[in-house]
């Protein structure tokens, strides 16, 4: 490993990690989480309660998610479309199960008005003479005000299938919130699908899950279970949830995705039906899925440190930052004619690169920042190495330093962002299947999750009331039935009960 440029320099950074440092995550897991959210720029909670902004550095991150899951939802044939954001009541109300399972994190508008306060000077009312006729929902999901659109669009097998997705924000009035974990707003896509036959809603209801997985593994290097949610933990209006889970570095899982087949329940709550081939009536099939910027913390999560943010190259909005060291303005010069030289090579090649010669910032400073917002490679470009024809290269997965020539360079990044990749999604792997555990009674899944955390395996009766008194005891929940769940035959840790194979507990966000 190289040393830094002169003990000047060592000293600048070390100054500024030291004001700036992280809470430990083996201190205090949340705080640490909290104060890197913050420090990295990626958000901060707002005036509103509950709500967040998400600045620039983090909003980013979130297009290049955006921008990657787009394109796999248009490479399998689906369309982006708009819904509004207030649902009529009546609406909403129409899918019993649905409107139930929400109807305690709805916000409600009532009046369309304000007035002046004739009471209290320079204060605005609620007008009461503009009340609403019907109450508004501000959606937090939209599965009511697209079905009842479906209607108008569906009359034969001819217009099958529909394949939408949407980009946008819903509300769900969460009292107890966490920056991207869980928010009153949030964003995220939404697709809703009509078809003409069970077999192929169900076919696009896996096929979502699937493609969900390939980026959470192949994108944010982040491992993930995949399977189907138990009875009480699915989706309000739905027959299946498909989901993936990832295991934080806490212990604990955060769901990352979830796909459902919805079968004919909107279509019926809205009488949605279509002409088939044969001449009959029948109501249209359904899904829904959706990911949101709860993947933002999953990020976070599963990759950060101590120093800050890692970012799997394939969603890092900059790759490879250029750092110049120097004394005066004719240094300066001389760095840049090579570091623009870089910019240029590396752009022409789609890599996203930047040279920050700001001068109110010193090369300490700019280390630390670029270590905290998690970029993968950092150049260090000095006098020196313009006379040796090379540069020092900060690889953040490791915090290591290499000294590269510069006819090597673009070689060099090449493979080392592509191993990158691999490495993050490896290491986060090792960590899954190390805190994977089985348990074959109630002491032992018991001492797991006290103890370690963790996915843990365990055999259950498939009944509700069990799984809920787990869970009061415990505070674990049944996270997914394993995709391709082994034949086991058991007996439930908790009642005794015949088993016929492992599910997937755990403690979760």
């Amino acid at each position: 490993m190289s040393k830094p440029y002169g003990l000047k320099y060592f000293k600048s950074y070390a100054k500024v990690i030291m004001s700036k440092s992280l809470t430990p995550r083996s201190q205090d897991y949340s705080k640490w989480y909290h104060d890197l959210i913050v420090k990295a720029n990626l958000a901060e909670n707002s005036a509103v309660r509950g709500c967040m902004i998400i600045k620039p550095n983090g909003f980013s991150i979130w297009e290049k998610m955006q921008a990657q899951l787009d394109k796999m939802f248009k490479a399998t044939g689906h369309q982006n479309a708009y819904f509004p954001l207030f649902v009529p009541k009546s609406l909403f109300e129409a899918e019993e199960k649905n409107a139930e399972g929400f109807a305690k994190e709805c916000a409600i508008v009532t009046h369309y008005r304000l007035k002046n306060n004739p009471t209290t000077k320079g204060k605005l009312m609620v007008d009461p003479e503009s009340k609403l006729e019907e109450e508004l929902i501000v959606r937090p999901t939209s599965e009511a005000i697209i079905w009842n659109t479906y209607k108008n669009w569906i009359q034969s097998y001819r217009d099958l299938p529909i394949l939408l997705n949407q980009w946008s924000n819903v509300v769900r009035w969460e009292m107890r919130t966490r920056l991207f974990l869980r928010t009153s707003e949030f964003l995220w896509q939404e697709g809703h699908t009509a078809h003409a036959s069970k077999q192929e809603a169900l076919k696009e209801a896996q096929l979502m899950n699937e493609i969900y997985a390939d980026f959470a593994e192949n994108y944010m290097a982040i491992p993930v279970l995949q399977g189907t949610k138990s009875e009480s933990e699915k989706f309000a209006g739905a027959e299946i949830t498909y989901c993936i889970e990832a295991l934080m570095q806490d212990g604990k899982a955060l769901q990352a995705g979830t796909s459902h087949f919805l079968g004919q329940n909107f279509a019926k709550a809205f009488d949605v039906k279509f002409a088939t081939k044969s001449g009959t009536l029948d109501y249209v099939w359904a899904t829904s899925w959706g990911v949101s910027t709860r993947l933002m913390g999953a990020l976070v999560m599963t990759h950060g440190d101590d120093q800050g943010l890692v970012l799997p190259p394939n969603l890092a909005p900059i790759q490879i930052v250029i750092i110049p060291i120097y004394k005066n303005q004719e240094e300066l010069q001389r760095i840049s004619e090579l570091a623009n030289q870089m910019v240029d090579q590396f752009s022409s090649k789609q890599y996203r690169i930047k040279y920050d010669d700001r001068k109110n910032q010193k090369p300490g400073f700019k280390f630390h920042q670029y270590e905290l917002e998690g970029v993968p490679l950092r150049i260090s470009l000095g006098p020196r190495d313009l006379e040796k024809n090379q540069v020092e290269i900060s690889y953040r997965l490791t915090l290591e330093k290499e000294l590269i020539p510069v006819d090597q360079l673009i070689p060099y990044v090449e493979k080392k962002l592509s191993s990158m990749q691999k490495e993050m999604f490896q290491k986060a792997l090792k960590f899954q299947r190390d805190n994977t555990f089985e348990a074959n009674s109630f002491d032992t899944f018991q001492d797991i999750l006290n103890q370690k955390g963790g996915f843990v395996l365990a055999h259950w009766d498939g009944r509700e009331e069990t799984e809920k008194e787990i869970q009061a005891k415990t505070k674990a929940s049944i996270r997914c039935i394993p995709k391709n769940q082994t034949v086991e035959k058991g007996t439930c840790i908790l009642s005794g009960k015949p088993s016929n194979g492992r599910v997937v507990f755990a403690r979760a966000y």
